[in-house]
């Protein structure tokens, strides 16, 4: 069906969450909604921001911006405009622009009769994010403990938190958002190789269907999780890396504070030895 045809099917009345028919309208072929209206507000104030930050600093390089979260002196409070409350107030703008973004989604899934299921895995994007700059600062008690925004200085930040603990990669929950994302992209490889190998024959073959891509991997592998299945697959790989990458830095510092290392005395410590 051609995407026109298919606007005029589905863009119909109702499904928002808020707003009503007040704010239930479209801009060329994109929905806005409620939700679409926020997303436009704290997208270009926290935009804004960031160049006025980007302003008041050394330079222009982007490389080099650098917005950094208040001191630790400050604690949970608000930090002064140039001392660390730009950052506290970017970190607002981005969350509400991500929350409204899956809200908005829900009421696109809502207006089609679809699930939830989009805005519910980008959540677990969302669940990451915040995490980093809101759950964990709260916890250790100072916004100082999120990462800044600029690019060496929030790569500088990681290499930095990984060394606090002395080796990062012994973090248990660490191991596990790894192979969850390891295996998310392996599973991607697979599955749109396979969808380019069936569907774009060479010259004068023809398409194949299902059934050849489930042949495929049975003969390859010996079982083949079937085109509804590998979907499913990696709705759970993606959410589970994100949900895995949450749980290994909020257990850092709040729960955690000695070298990843040592965690694994226990293993050495077993009785069987």
């Amino acid at each position: 069906m051609a995407m026109l045809s298919f606007e005029r099917k589905y863009r119909v009345r109702g499904g928002t969450l808020i707003g009503g028919d007040l704010f239930d309208f479209w801009v060329g072929p994109f929905y806005v909604g409620f939700f679409g209206v926020l997303v436009i507000f704290f997208s270009a104030l926290g935009t804004a921001l960031i160049f006025y930050g980007a302003a008041i600093g050394p330079t222009w390089n982007p490389w080099q911006i650098n917005i950094a979260p208040p001191d630790l002196k400050y604690g949970l409070a608000l930090a002064p405009l140039k001392e660390g409350g730009l950052w506290q107030i970017i970190t607002i703008c981005a969350t509400g622009a991500f929350v409204s973004w899956a809200l908005r989604q829900a009421e696109i899934a809502r207006k089609l009769g679809m699930g939830l299921h989009i805005p519910f895995a980008f959540s677990f994007a969302i669940l990451a994010y915040v995490t980093l700059v809101i759950f964990r600062p709260l916890l250790l008690g100072a916004w100082g403990h999120g990462f800044p925004y600029g690019i060496i200085s929030h790569l500088d930040w990681v290499s930095n938190v990984g060394y606090q603990f002395l080796h990062f990669h012994y973090n248990p929950a660490h191991m596990i958002a790894i192979t969850f994302f390891f295996t998310n992209c392996l599973a991607l490889a697979l599955h749109g190789s396979l969808i380019l190998s069936s569907v774009n024959p060479q010259r004068g073959e023809t398409v194949r269907t299902a059934e050849h891509e489930d042949t495929y991997f049975r003969d390859a592998v010996g079982y083949s999780i079937g085109t509804l299945g590998i979907h499913r697959l990696g709705v759970f790989l993606a959410i589970s890396a994100s949900f895995w990458s949450a749980v290994c830095i909020l257990i850092s510092g709040p729960f955690w504070t000695a070298g990843w290392p040592e965690w694994w005395n226990w293993w050495l410590d077993l009785p069987v030895w």
